[in-house]
């Protein structure tokens, strides 16, 4: 081995700890944290904490809320994801890209808007409804305002979650054992039960232990829904001691934040167990099967497909552009009433939403940027070398968003409470520790499509410029940049979209001049301003949509399974 080739291999090791200390920083640390501080508050092992947070009846009542509403929230999004990703997948159903898009824009917009979107179609003095003719009674309680409320509202925004997990199994399912079913004569209801099910079995697991965990972490829909009924689950017990007692109650909400991690860990090991001793491999290697011919009911099939997407996409949208353009809340609307003031209060009159929306593209484009540069030097190591460090890596990279965000939260402040050692500089109340937790969460949502972009490259001429005696970087910029940047970007896309209206963490790391979209829109519908409500989160809608159509438009450049909206 040349002496050039020992200096570049000298250079790729010592970045693996500088790898390993950022990862460090950005997952053990924090987690380790929040640990210590639920079991030993003051560096001294003590269970006062723990009792204290268990012994409260309020406690044992938000954790059963979080199971039933979790447990809830997954079984429908587990039959209505399923169901539309064999529709999609095994038959011959019309416009499938299109609804594929459509379908899927509901898990880019943050829970706490289709939250704020679906109060504004079933409230009594819905404008949607009023429009329509189907206003209720004046009086009548708004019936999202509940346990299945809130259910219904988990289970629609994570169905899409489902399909993606489920159809990514169904589109590498052997053609060859499908078409055998099929020409022995198999109906179609018999070669889903006996074939297609049996081996998608594992995705179908993943993708409901996916969901739960979703579930169980969101802080937007029970916030929006649950509060105004005081039905609580964890999450939002946690906001509102902290939003009452502050830093004083860390050590407490310490404790709930590991329970809520128990729990989504529970969904984990329960998708271990039930896949164990389960061996879904083939060993035909074909083409994807060919789709089922519905015949005359192609047409039904399709409808019934748009009318899923007009009521999961088109219905809360109208509700919020109805609210947004009422004078005040109530008010019935038509031509003499409908107005643009609200836009012109959030956009140009309200401060915080003025920074809010600063704060928020400059923290989601710092995020992307970050991850973006992590993520290409950690995947090339993730991919191309092997060791037990670079396993631990990688799942020190997925922690923070395996978990529920509100955990990630907790654990940020106990971090960034004192002045950092060293530079005597505090993060806490500042922007900063909002952009330390978006990096940290949404690492992995970068990091994926790098170590696909990475798993498709010839390392060739990578091996070729090394023998010669390029360094790392050189080979970096040169030769890797421009064949894995499509990737990216498109980790980038997702990462900006997904932190741009984030809400979960920001709700308990944000500060006055640090408010977040998510933060603004939250406040307005706490404080009973549901027009600028409506208006402001309207907006943010419009904003992630037109990032999802500038993927399409620069989609042929980005590789296949980059972007979960693309066929």
């Amino acid at each position: 081995m040349t002496a050039a080739r020992l200096a570049s291999r000298a250079g790729e090791r010592a970045l693996l700890p500088c790898l390993a200390l950022l990862l460090a920083a950005l997952s053990i640390l924090p987690f380790g944290r929040l640990l210590t501080e639920g079991v030993a508050p003051k560096g001294v092992p003590s269970f006062d904490a723990i009792a204290a947070a268990l012994g409260r009846s309020s406690t044992w009542v938000a954790t059963i809320h979080s199971l039933e509403v979790a447990i809830g929230g997954t079984v429908v999004a587990v039959l209505l994801g399923s169901a539309v990703a064999l529709t999609v997948t095994l038959t011959d159903a019309r416009l499938r890209s299109a609804f594929i898009f459509c379908f899927v824009l509901p898990l880019m917009i943050p829970p706490q808007v289709t939250a704020l979107a679906w109060l504004q179609v079933m409230a009594p003095s819905s404008p949607l409804l009023g429009l329509l003719g189907f206003e209720p009674r004046l009086g009548a309680p708004n019936p999202l305002y509940s346990r299945q409320g809130i259910i219904l509202i988990l289970g629609l925004q994570y169905a899409p979650l489902v399909f993606l997990a489920l159809r990514a199994g169904l589109r590498g399912l052997p053609g060859d054992l499908v078409e055998a079913a099929r020409a022995a004569g198999g109906r179609p209801w018999t070669v889903l039960r006996t074939i297609i099910l049996p081996l998608m079995a594992p995705h179908l697991v993943a993708a409901t232990a996916l969901s739960f965990v979703s579930c169980v972490g969101n802080f937007g829909i029970p916030a929006f829904l649950g509060i105004p009924a005081n039905y609580l689950v964890l999450p939002t017990l946690i906001y509102q001691r902290l939003a009452g007692l502050g830093p004083t109650a860390l050590s407490e909400v310490s404790v709930l934040a590991l329970v809520i991690g128990l729990i989504a860990l529970s969904g984990i090991v329960l998708q271990g167990l039930a896949t164990r001793g389960r061996d879904s491999r083939t060993t035909m290697l074909s083409a994807a099967s060919r789709p089922f011919a519905l015949g005359v009911w192609q047409r039904p099939v399709t409808w019934v497909m748009w009318l899923v997407v007009a009521v999961m996409l088109g219905l809360p949208v109208l509700g919020l552009l109805s609210t947004s353009l009422v004078p005040a809340y109530g008010v019935a609307l038509s031509a003499a009433s409908a107005t643009l003031e609200n836009y012109n209060f959030v956009l140009f009159g309200h401060a915080a939403s003025r920074r809010a929306m600063v704060n928020s593209f400059l923290l989601a484009a710092a995020a992307a940027v970050i991850i973006i540069a992590i993520s290409v030097v950690l995947a090339y190591f993730l991919v191309w070398r092997r060791s037990v460090l670079l396993s631990v890596l990688n799942l020190a990279a997925e922690l923070p968003y395996a978990v529920p965000g509100v955990v990630l939260a907790i654990a940020s402040i106990l971090v960034f409470l004192k002045p950092l050692p060293f530079f005597g500089v505090s993060l806490y109340n500042t922007v900063w520790i909002i952009l330390f937790a978006y990096v940290a969460r949404f690492l992995v949502l970068g990091l994926r499509p790098v170590v696909g972009g990475y798993s498709q490259l010839d390392r060739g001429l990578e091996e070729a410029a090394q023998v010669a005696g390029a360094g790392f970087f050189t080979r970096l910029r040169t030769i890797i940049l421009p064949v894995i940047s499509p990737s990216a970007v498109a980790g980038g896309f997702l990462v900006f979209m997904t932190a741009f209206n984030e809400l979960t963490v920001s709700a308990l790391l944000w500060s006055s001049g640090a408010e977040t979209l998510g933060v603004v829109v939250f406040g307005f519908e706490q404080g009973g301003e549901s027009t600028y409500a409506s208006a402001l989160a309207l907006v943010t809608v419009v904003v992630t949509l037109a990032l999802m159509l500038a993927t399409l438009a620069a989609g042929r450049a980005m590789p296949k399974g980059a972007l979960p909206w693309r066929d």
